[in-house]
């Protein structure tokens, strides 16, 4: 890990392309199949680092690379070799070789991109991320970008009730799947598409940085928890004012649960569903998780940082084995997550809620939500005993669990779409 950690630093760093020159003169049909706007990611251990590539050919072929989750925009490239249908990026950097290597065919390229003696895959689609004239997408326009989200609309003429949902932590796609498992859930999904045959509209939203919005994407160092909050305003403030709804709803998938309680509590939104949601401030969580990996040092250095952060100092020299973590770039950030305390929260809700957990869920103990219920004498409780932290049935050992975090032919768990419709039909939320 530390090695590919390098190996990113690197890259993200010093990345431009090099290779030769080709005349001037009209655009061959090469060219037409090369130039033009790339989005992909290169496939690194336990994670996919999304970018964006524009190649272009004025008197000689270049372009430019975005890195949109760290922050960079638009840097140069230097030149690309196109023979054929093989492409191949690549450049020197204190001696040392970086390259792309790949082949295009049907508006892909598909290759190799190598440093170090390190090999990772990568693939660029050529295109956009949105196709602006998609009516199955909307969006909403933030200080920090365009976000879009996509409407799964049931069969019919509206006005529909409708729900926004809002993904888990991490680099979290609107289908409930994250860059950091290999495979896919699609709880998310399968959520909407369930509410749909039940007569009820969605929509939901890639995080910044990932799938649709990679390109609204904020750098680490100056992301705080509250623009999260900002993003599912502005999405049930559209919804509020679309006239194809009857009423809006929000439900909260994980991290997405405090996000949603937050945004709830600005009156855009009829009723809140929080599904696996922590019932403890992310320092408390924190705290749990790290006293079950760590000892001694270790484990007195990561208290020490956790305190001084909810106190609202940063941290600069951190130890090798807390970067991940707590490197600095993602102090302010954390720091921010940790001022909000969802049973606090909770207890000022005043829309109709239910709280959802789940008896296998490995993240967030069905205990979580006990707590949620405890805080707001106006909730209702579901807890699922077999449904884990996608939604899906699991079985009792833990490697089954989380096999089921990738297969994406699994259906949501018995109880959990059944359970939601009691609740929104009780609430006259269908109405």
């Amino acid at each position: 890990m530390r090695k590919s950690a390098f190996t990113l630093c690197l890259f993200i760093f010093m990345l431009a392309v090099a290779a030769g020159c080709s005349d001037g003169g009209e655009e061959s049909e090469e060219d037409k199949a090369v130039n033009g706007k790339w989005t992909g990611a290169i496939d690194v251990p336990n994670h996919q680092l999304e970018i964006i590539v524009n190649l272009i050919k004025e008197d000689g072929r270049s372009g430019t690379i975005s890195i949109p989750v760290q922050g960079i925009k638009d840097y140069p490239l230097s030149s690309v070799t196109v023979n054929g249908q093989d492409i191949a990026f690549f450049m020197e950097v204190h001696g040392q070789q970086i390259s792309f290597d790949g082949e295009y065919k049907d508006d892909v390229i598909e290759g190799n991109f190598s440093q170090q003696g390190q090999t990772f895959p990568f693939r660029l689609t050529k295109g956009g991320l949105v196709d602006e004239s998609d009516e199955n997408f909307l969006s909403v326009e933030t200080n920090e970008g365009t976000l879009y989200g996509e409407l799964e609309k049931p069969d019919g003429d509206g006005p529909f009730p409708v729900m926004l949902i809002i993904p888990g932590s991490g680099l979290t796609d609107r289908n409930g799947n994250s860059s950091g498992i290999q495979g896919e859930n699609n709880s998310l999904k399968m959520l909407a598409e369930r509410l749909a045959e039940q007569g009820i509209a969605s929509v939901r939203y890639d995080k910044r940085g990932t799938g649709k919005n990679l390109e609204a994407a904020i750098p680490e160092n100056e992301l705080r928890f509250s623009q999260f909050v900002n993003d599912a305003v502005k999405w049930t403030e559209l919804l509020e004012q679309e006239e194809n709804f009857a009423s809006v709803g929000i439900i909260g998938h994980s991290q997405g649960s405090l996000v949603g309680m937050l945004a709830a509590k600005e009156r855009h939104a009829d009723i809140f569903v929080s599904l696996a949601g922590s019932g403890r401030s992310i320092d408390q969580v924190l705290l749990e998780q790290l006293e079950n990996q760590l000892s001694g040092d270790s484990l007195q250095e990561a208290e020490s940082i956790i305190k001084k952060l909810k106190q609202g100092e940063e941290v600069q020299d951190v130890n090798q084995e807390l970067q991940s973590v707590f490197r600095p770039s993602v102090q302010s950030f954390i720091a921010s997550w940790m001022q909000y305390d969802p049973v606090k929260e909770m207890g000022e809700l005043e829309v109709p809620t239910l709280i959802v957990g789940g008896g296998r869920d490995l993240q967030v103990p069905a205990s979580a939500a006990e707590l949620l219920y405890e805080a707001q004498p106006n909730t209702d409780k579901l807890i699922i005993e077999k449904m884990n932290h996608v939604l899906k049935e699991a079985p009792e050992d833990e490697q089954g669990n989380k096999e089921t975090y990738s297969n994406p032919d699994l259906p949501l768990a018995d109880g959990l779409m059944e359970g939601i419709m009691e609740f929104l039909r009780d609430r006259d939320f269908l109405e």
